[in-house]
């Protein structure tokens, strides 16, 4: 077996409910001094309210960050961290999807005042320390609760990543309960999310692939398979929601140790220029990615195909099973009620190159495609997407 490296957050608690003993976790952990970072329909929510109650009647003095847009520019975590400095915060806290979440690590890292976000861009260039931390997700998608990436738009569209295991959180703390108000099209497009971390994670070509990621990826496909259709058109289903929501952590798990690729590298410039949501860019380019990759690498989409839908068990041959598994995912996003095409987005065809060009700066996650992609693959794939 080759080496590889596998990191997680120091503690992950999971439980309906769990939300009410955040103030004691705070305590016990942090201190009586935080800042709680969230965003503006966060605040419409009634959660944050909540949280801030369980931290109040914990005698914890919170200070509170609610201004997090999608998409974070770097102006939005500067200001964060000034203000966790500026209220002398013993811990940071995130509340919200995983902008909210993304914007509390680097709050966190920045508060010290070691480094600069310049500087802590890139892989492994956050060198901490930073203040303790809590994240506590109210979606099942980004799984940045249990990851070391935090990404932050820079300039107009170009986006960057903080990668290191220095802002992996303490504690993650999943309560089911806050997801259940998510509203269908947000519950879809973060649930096809999730499983695309879980499906490029699985199918990585990094170095770092290995046993623990790719055994977490089959889980939370069987997870997310199964529940994500209940979890959009009931979503009431406390059941459905833990499943999604546990799935969702399985697969940050994953990709946070064998990374994803091409479908993220595809989504990223569509995100950057339209402000289409992150798991609904990943939707539009997943069935034209996975196709394209099963053309040559059959393998792992095979291999994944009857963790996610049973049904496919029955086909023996791993191509017709890899291809099979690629429209059942299609499938599932149409039935979901996701946008299928980049023209639905108002995305005007004349601007696919532009977004090919974009895609070949990420440089970071095409080097894990399982199959080499090209700037004209790219603009090939966009077309069949619009």
């Amino acid at each position: 077996m080759k080496p590889f490296n596998f990191n997680t957050s120091a503690s992950i608690r999971f439980g309906a409910g769990l939300l009410a003993q955040l103030g004691e976790m705070v305590v016990n952990e942090i201190g009586t001094r935080v800042l709680l970072v969230t965003d503006p329909g966060m605040m419409a929510t009634g959660i944050v309210d909540k949280a801030l109650a369980s931290l109040k009647g914990a005698g914890v003095e919170v200070t509170l960050y609610q201004d997090v847009k999608a998409d974070p520019p770097e102006s939005t975590v500067n200001l964060c961290a000034q203000m966790a400095i500026e209220c002398k915060a013993q811990g940071v806290i995130g509340l919200g999807g995983g902008s909210s979440l993304d914007v509390a690590k680097l709050a966190a890292l920045l508060a010290t005042g070691n480094q600069s976000l310049q500087d802590a861009y890139g892989v492994g260039n956050a060198k901490g320390p930073r203040l303790p931390l809590i994240l506590v997700p109210t979606t099942s998608g980004t799984g940045s609760e249990v990851t070391p990436i935090s990404i932050v738009t820079t300039g107009e569209s170009e986006k960057m990543g903080v990668v290191s295991p220095v802002i992996l959180p303490d504690i993650a703390l999943l309560d089911p309960e806050l997801t259940l108000g998510l509203p269908p099209h947000i519950t879809a497009a973060t649930g096809i999310d999730a499983m695309v971390h879980a499906i490029e994670a699985y199918a990585s070509a990094s170095a770092n692939n290995n046993p623990i990621s790719r055994n977490l990826a089959t889980e939370a496909l069987r997870l997310m398979g199964a529940s994500l259709e209940t979890a959009v058109h009931s979503g009431d289903n406390l059941k459905a929601r833990s499943d999604m929501l546990l799935g969702s952590m399985m697969a940050g798990q994953a990709f946070a140790n064998s990374p994803v690729a091409a479908v993220h590298a595809l989504a990223y410039p569509i995100g950057g220029h339209f402000h289409v949501p992150h798991g609904l860019s990943n939707a539009l380019v997943l069935p034209y990615v996975l196709r394209f990759n099963a053309e040559v690498a059959p393998k792992p989409y095979a291999e994944i195909a009857a963790f996610t839908f049973p049904e496919l068990a029955k086909i023996t041959d791993e191509k017709e099973r890899a291809n099979a598994f690629c429209e059942a995912m299609a499938d599932l996003s149409k039935r979901c009620g996701l946008q299928q095409t980049l023209r639905e987005m108002d995305i005007p065809p004349d601007f696919l190159p532009k977004l090919a060009s974009d895609a070949m700066n990420q440089t970071r996650l095409l080097v894990n495609n399982p199959r080499e992609l090209t700037e004209a693959d790219a603009l090939n794939i966009y077309k069949a997407a619009w």
